[in-house]
């Protein structure tokens, strides 16, 4: 029933959606850039749903203290994590995610805030390299309303020179903020 109501709403407001997850992918890192919006959450969980797939994302644990918010954020797939404890290998606790479970869609924004930083966190790549699973980049194109699906990528190991070509593939997508994406 969301579904069909998503279709609607994505019609009605001019938005579309170009290509979708291969068939058969059960795994995978889902990398979103530009993100430069609050709206690029609702985008995400509006096009996955209507491209029929689950996906979960890294959230503040923080965020779950309170029980409205963390059923809302445990409903829409947020994993919560501890960013400020240094003990804790994120990396290796996502990569043991993706070894105990059949199937994870890993959502992540590389530039890791909604502001402008000249160089995006690693932490997609790692994680995608450890567990032996492709990135798949994804692009929100306000200026042309378009939710793209832009490639399935095969992390090399090479990670300064992957994610050189990895930033290059968003240069033509544009944010809600322009100003605050991929330069």
């Amino acid at each position: 029933m969301a579904r069909l109501l998503f279709i609607a709403v994505f019609k009605l407001i001019g938005w579309r959606i170009d290509g979708n997850l291969s068939a058969g992918l059960k795994k995978c890192v889902l990398i979103i850039a530009p993100h430069t919006s609050n709206w690029d959450f609702v985008l995400g969980v509006v096009s996955r749903t209507i491209c029929g797939f689950k996906a979960n994302y890294l959230i503040k644990k923080e965020f779950f203290r309170f029980k409205p918010l963390a059923w809302f954020f445990t409903y829409t797939g947020g994993i919560p994590v501890d960013r400020k404890n240094k003990k804790v290998d994120l990396v290796g606790s996502v990569v043991e995610k993706f070894e105990s479970r059949d199937s994870l869609v890993l959502t992540i924004t590389p530039e890791g805030t909604r502001s402008y930083v000249e160089e995006w966190k690693t932490g997609f790549y790692r994680i995608a390299w450890r567990a032996k699973v492709p990135i798949v980049l994804v692009g929100f194109d306000y200026s042309k309303k378009l939710v793209k699906f832009i490639e399935e990528f095969e992390p090399t190991g090479n990670m300064e020179e992957d994610i050189i070509y990895i930033k290059n593939q968003y240069r033509d997508v544009k944010g809600k903020h322009p100003e605050l994406g991929v330069r």
